[in-house]
């Protein structure tokens, strides 16, 4: 049996998996700085953990040539560095909304209780112990 922590560590590695794409998502709206996307993200109910995995995120993205970045300076704040997607960023978010939907519907399909009953031919067969 698990134990509560293995599935919250589970949600961790889920939410780890599509950050990235929401991510891109976010930046294709309008370029963003880094705290303005963990704000974002914070608001949508627990996608995102910690501060500190959007920052190694960005510089993964940045180095795949999945975003661009650039210093701003706005007066009366300090510099922000504001994140851009790229068209190579663009193509991987495309690439990822092709496959989510029927993954999602896979997924879906598997966790929902079934609604009927199963009948004597679903059951699983008997071991012969004979």
């Amino acid at each position: 049996m698990r134990d509560m922590t293995t599935g919250m560590r589970d949600l961790s590695e889920l939410r780890r998996g599509v950050l990235e794409p929401c991510v891109l998502a976010l930046l294709d709206e309008r370029p963003r700085f880094g705290l303005e996307l963990v704000r974002d993200l914070d608001q949508t109910n627990g996608l995102l953990t910690s501060q500190g995995t959007i920052y190694p995120l960005l510089t993964r993205l940045h180095g795949n040539g999945q975003v661009t970045s650039r210093w701003q300076e706005t007066q009366g704040e300090r510099p922000r560095r504001y994140y851009t997607i790229t068209d190579a960023g663009r193509r991987a978010l495309a690439e990822f909304r092709t496959a989510w939907a029927p993954f999602r519907d896979t997924v879906d399909q598997i966790l929902q209780p079934k609604h009927h009953q199963r009948g004597p031919q679903a059951r699983r067969p008997q071991e012969n112990t004979a």
